[in-house]
Parts: structure tokens; C-alpha cells; sequence
């Protein structure tokens, strides 16, 4: 069985890489080369649109596009007429909070969630984006950034609290060959956006005030891209160079020929490790000291890029390229002799009932605890449940025999692959790695699901993980009343009350507050007779009351 899995790596110098296939995509006759396709981090939702750029044959379509939204696995979620005034499609994005963010050409932003509802929220870019035009847009986590058709470039910093600001003028003659923006502090919020514009002469790096001329002194640069940790820039030249700079101080780390002076469609980064570089035909993969790694395709591509590698979008399936763990190439690795690897075989040994189980476990003793974190370890990297399962009765395995390891690193990891196995079912279509889980963190997965309508499912993780699922149970009324306009409103109490009493800790009066936001102030005021704080109790009757004003 290790030689089987580890004979599907592809090896680029010392380092192994694994392309998995995640899902069969449950959409039918969807040719991604012909739409403006849009994928959220983390495993989020997929949003296409036909490309109006270019010349297709419509077939059976109808001449009016539709705004569809998918699952990471390929499920319908929402189909949208588009019909929005203002002019073409010019940015389609996916904020950090799953929030799809469309901008059109007079610079007019729409907003919808995963159900392809508009938001109410009304954005606009400004009066003088609305007489220049817009021609490039990038989104990127909750940053908008606006180029007009006069080179005049405009922010949104957060798109949560959108306020507009111009940005430093570049003077700039002609429309710029690709931009970037600038993430030096991943792990926060941008407070200004700063951005990297590659003209014909040089790279520039605009700010709110400022616009600085870079010395990347390689020619014109095509296509740019940051990496997850966002301390490289990748960079595709004119001539068909492929450079990796430190934006630290734009110093050249590496320097690779790809043989094509002809720019990649699509410049992303796999993790921090390698680059993918995209033509119609070749997804190629480069590395350090111009190692490189080529797949050939016969259908248009998506690239997603990850913290730790990147999901690869075609019309068929989903698949994950990443860099492959360390404690999975201990385990696997062909004619290995490490602690791990001899654990893993120890238990096959003894599932055949053979003595050389006892023997390979005498020889690792020493570094049993090691062996035994590795197979845990590399469990957590593993998308297979069955392979999930024997590495971690390899793990169970060797902690029958070591001392002082730390039994809730087993349990914490069982617990976290059972969530993850949940959300990864093609049903729900979040394909998480164990990394991402880590980076998004179990409440803004919590969210997610939420956001999805996936109740039932983010309340029984609330209870698996010791979780209070007051914020699950909250939301989870708020719609009930919501889409229940026609139900009496006790025939609707006896409903909402028999699954909130679930939590202790709930706040009743949270609810009513969403009943009365709906004018069915009767449903409020019964609601509240279960609020078990007096002062929430009384003020919200006095509120909900519509005799309140004489008690004042």
C-alpha cells in the first residue's frame, strides 16, 4: 500500500508534490474557458458568468447571461438573470466572508451572498469613476481596487465599511500590463491598500500618497503574483523568464526559463513552495533551481490558490495540488526506514498476526513517540477516510506501548478530521485541508456553514467540539420567522421555543428583536416571556408594546 500511494507523487529535486482529485463536479456541460470564473479561499463557492469579451456560440443558451453560483463540488446554489445597469462586468471577486462582489464598468458595486441574494447595501466607486470608466478591477479579501479607462486608480479598503479613496496618481500613458495588490501583513486588515503596476518602462508601487519606482530592472513585466505569506512576488517576463523577487527589498531569489515568450493565461503560487504557470495546452510547475514539473490538460483550467498548495478547477472534477507533508513523506516515502515508516509497517504485521510486529516496535522504541506524532500528523494531511483510519490505528498502535505522549494530541486530531470529513462531503462542498482549517479556524467555519444554511450541521459540530451553539440556535430562528410569513404565530412559538431551550444561554430577546424587524410584534412579545434576563424582559416589552408610548 506505501508504494502504491507514494508512486502518485511527482518529484521536483528533494521535494514530492500529489495531485489529489477531490470531487467529480456534479455540473454538466460547463466550459470554463468561455465565462469569468470566480472561486472563494478556503474552499468556498464558485461564481460564472459568461465572458462577454468573448466571441462563443450561444447554442441553446439564452443571450442573456445568468450569474450562477456552485458548491466547491460543482452544485447549483443560485442561477441569476443579469440584468444589472451600469455597463459590462469588469471585477468578479469573493471577499474573505463569502460575500460575491460584482463591479461594473460605471463603477457601481453589487453584492449577493452564496444564495445569490443582493445585499441592500448600495456601493459606488465615485463620481469620478463613474465618468472615467472603469477598465481593471482586482478583489482581494476585503479590498476592491479600481483602474480607469485614464489610469486614475481608486480603493475600497474593506468592503465592510466601503469607504472610497483615490489613490497617488502613477501618470501613466498607457494602461498598465498587470497589477497586484501588495499584502504585507496577511494575517491583518487593510487599513490603505497599496498595490504593484507593471507598465511598459517599470514597476511602480502606489500607495495613498506615494508612488515609488521599484528597481526591477528585467524588462516589461507580464503577470505577477504574491505568494500565501505574501514575502514573494512572482513575475513573468517579456522574454519568457519566470523571477521570484522578496518584496522585502525586491531582491531576485530565483531566475527560471519557462520557453514561452508567450504570458501564461493564469500566474499562481502553490503555497510558498513552487509556481504554476497556465497556457491553453500545459499547466506547468516550477521550482527552485528551474526544477520543473509539467501536467497536460484537455479542458480549460481554474486556478485557486490555497495557504498550502491550490485547487485546480476544470470542467470534470476538483482536484488539490500541494507540496507533500513531511510526516507524509516519512511514512510513504518509498524504502523508508524512519520510525514512522517501520510503525506503519508494525501494524500491517500485526493485522496478519506476524511476529515481526513485536520486532519493529523493539527497534523504533526510542523514538516511538516520534513515529507515533507522524502518523497522526500525517493523518491530518489526508483527504482518503481510509487511509485516515489506518494511520490513525497505527498511531493508536504505538501509544499502547509509549509513555509520556500526549493523548489529546490523538483525540484533538480524531476530532478535528471528523468535522473536516463532514464538511468535505461532496453535499456540503468545502474541501478543506487541515492548514486552511487551521488559518480560517472552527468559528468562521461555524459561520460559514450558517451562511450556507447548513444549521443542523454547524449545531452538531457546536456540540461535538464544546462549542455554545447560542449564535447557531439565533440564526437559525431568525430565519424561521422569516420564512414563515404564513404560520401562526403560536403554532411558530411552540417551534422555536422546543429548539432553543437546547441552549441554556440563549438570548430570547435577540429573536424577538428579528420578529419585531418583521412587524410581528405579537410573535415578539410572546417570544420574550422566555427571556431569562428581567431587564431585557421588561425593556423589550415596553418596545414591543403597541401601547409602550403612554408608559413613558
Amino acid at each position: 500500500m506505501a508504494v502504491s500511494i507514494a508512486a502518485e507523487w511527482t518529484t521536483m529535486g528533494d521535494k514530492f508534490y500529489r495531485k489529489q482529485e477531490i470531487y467529480k463536479m456534479c455540473w454538466e456541460n460547463v466550459d470554463l474557458s468561455r465565462h469569468k470564473v470566480a472561486c472563494a479561499p478556503y474552499g468556498g463557492p464558485i461564481a460564472i458568468i459568461r465572458d462577454d469579451s468573448k466571441i462563443v456560440q450561444l447554442r441553446a443558451e439564452s443571450a442573456r447571461p445568468r450569474l450562477q453560483i456552485y458548491s466547491a463540488a460543482g452544485t447549483l446554489l443560485a442561477s441569476i438573470l443579469w440584468d444589472r445597469p451600469g455597463g459590462r462586468l469588469v471585477g468578479l471577486g469573493w471577499t474573505v466572508d463569502e460575500i460575491l462582489v460584482c463591479v461594473v464598468q460605471d463603477g457601481t458595486i453589487f453584492q449577493y451572498n452564496v444564495h445569490g441574494e443582493l445585499q441592500d447595501l448600495k456601493v459606488t466607486m465615485g463620481k469620478e469613476c463613474w465618468n472615467q470608466g472603469i477598465a481593471q478591477c482586482i478583489i482581494y479579501r476585503h479590498a476592491v481596487v479600481c483602474l480607469t479607462e485614464q489610469n486614475q486608480l481608486f480603493a475600497i479598503p474593506d468592503m465592510r465599511n466601503p469607504q472610497v479613496e483615490k489613490l497617488a496618481d502613477p501618470k501613466l500613458d498607457e494602461e498598465p500590463l498587470c497589477m497586484v495588490v501588495l499584502d504585507s501583513n496577511p494575517g491583518e486588515e487593510y487599513k490603505h491598500v497599496e498595490i504593484l503596476i507593471s507598465g511598459t518602462v517599470s514597476v511602480l508601487k502606489v500607495g495613498v500618497d506615494t508612488v515609488q519606482e521599484l528597481n526591477i530592472n528585467y524588462g516589461p513585466i507580464q503577470k505577477m503574483a504574491l505568494d500565501a505569506s505574501g514575502f514573494y512576488l512572482a513575475c513573468f517576463t517579456f522574454d519568457g523568464r519566470l523571477l521570484v523577487l522578496r518584496t522585502q527589498n525586491y531582491a531576485l531569489v530565483s531566475d527560471s526559463a519557462t520557453e514561452s515568450a508567450l504570458p501564461p493565461e493564469q500566474l499562481q503560487w502553490c503555497g510558498s513552495d513552487s509556481v504554476l504557470l497556465y497556457w491553453e495546452d500545459r499547466l506547468l510547475m516550477l521550482g527552485p533551481k528551474n526544477r520543473s514539473i509539467q501536467y497536460d490538460y484537455e479542458e480549460s483550467l481554474v486556478l485557486v490558490p490555497e495557504c498550502d498548495g491550490v485547487r485546480i478547477i476544470s470542467g470534470s472534477c476538483t482536484e488539490f495540488l500541494q507540496l507533500v507533508p513531511e510526516s507524509t513523506v516519512s511514512v510513504f516515502k518509498i524504502g523508508s526506514t524512519s520510525p514512522a515508516a517501520m510503525l506503519y509497517d508494525a501494524l500491517d504485521h500485526f493485522d496478519r498476526r506476524s511476529a515481526k510486529a513485536d520486532e519493529n516496535l523493539r527497534l523504533i522504541r526510542p523514538a516511538l513517540a516520534e513515529a507515533v506524532d507522524s502518523c497522526v500528523d500525517a493523518a491530518g494531511h489526508e483527504f482518503d477516510i481510509s487511509q485516515q483510519r489506518t494511520l490513525l490505528r497505527a498511531a493508536a498502535y504505538g501509544l499502547a506501548f509509549c509513555r509520556g505522549f500526549p493523548r489529546d494530541r490523538f483525540s484533538r486530531m480524531c476530532r478535528t478530521l471528523r468535522v473536516l470529513n463532514a464538511v468535505r462531503h461532496f453535499e456540503i462542498g468545502i474541501p478543506l485541508s487541515i492548514k486552511q482549517l487551521e488559518k480560517l479556524t472552527v468559528p468562521k467555519l461555524i459561520v460559514r456553514l450558517l451562511h450556507a444554511d447548513r444549521h443542523l450541521l454547524a449545531f452538531r459540530m457546536c456540540h461535538y467540539l464544546d462549542f455554545s451553539p447560542e449564535m447557531v440556535l439565533t440564526d437559525w430562528a431568525s430565519k424561521k420567522i422569516e420564512s414563515s410569513s404564513s404560520v401562526d404565530d403560536g403554532v411558530l412559538l411552540d417551534a422555536l421555543v422546543a429548539k432553543l431551550k437546547a441552549c441554556s444561554v440563549i438570548s430570547y430577546a435577540s429573536v424577538a428583536e428579528k420578529a419585531r424587524g418583521l412587524g410581528r410584534h405579537k410573535l415578539a412579545a410572546l417570544i420574550l416571556d422566555y427571556e431569562p434576563q428581567p431587564s431585557k424582559q421588561v425593556f423589550g416589552q415596553l418596545k414591543y408594546s403597541r401601547f409602550s408610548y403612554f408608559c413613558f
